[in-house]
């Protein structure tokens, strides 16, 4: 359970890392960067507990019986799904969200996994570097 609290909490620190640095590089190179600003907040504050709420059903779902778990996990997938969908044309309408940064808001979560498994292992580059000639 510790294990992947902290996990959790590491994404969660990437995600409000990379979405501080989109905004600060918005608010430096962008005409209009309160769209910008507000479409990264949304997209990815929306992500994350999307991302947390994941986490809450995968844990209740090991708990239950096989048929009970599949119709439980689908429609928690289905919820994450309709509120991304929500989150989309909410930001596509509004006037005063960007819709492209809600969406690479949305997608952080994504972006910091995919980079805590490939930036953060020391192995991986070991092993891509190391010479066939050391191998014998």
């Amino acid at each position: 359970m510790t294990t992947s609290y902290e996990l959790e909490k590491a994404i969660i620190k990437r995600v409000l890392i990379t979405m501080t640095v989109l905004i600060l590089l918005a608010f430096f190179t962008s005409q209009n960067p309160k769209t910008w600003i507000l479409g990264y907040v949304f997209g990815g504050l929306i992500g994350i507990l999307n991302f947390l709420h994941l986490g809450k059903t995968l844990e209740r779902a090991v708990t239950m019986n096989p048929g009970k778990a599949q119709g439980y996990a689908s429609s928690r997938y289905m919820l994450r799904y309709l509120t991304t969908a929500v989150v989309i044309a909410i930001s596509l309408k509004a006037d005063y969200l960007n819709g492209l940064a809600t969406i690479i808001g949305l997608l952080l979560v994504k972006f910091s996994i995919f980079s805590i498994h490939l930036f953060d292992s020391k192995e991986y580059y070991k092993r891509i570097f190391k010479r066939r000639e050391d191998n014998k």
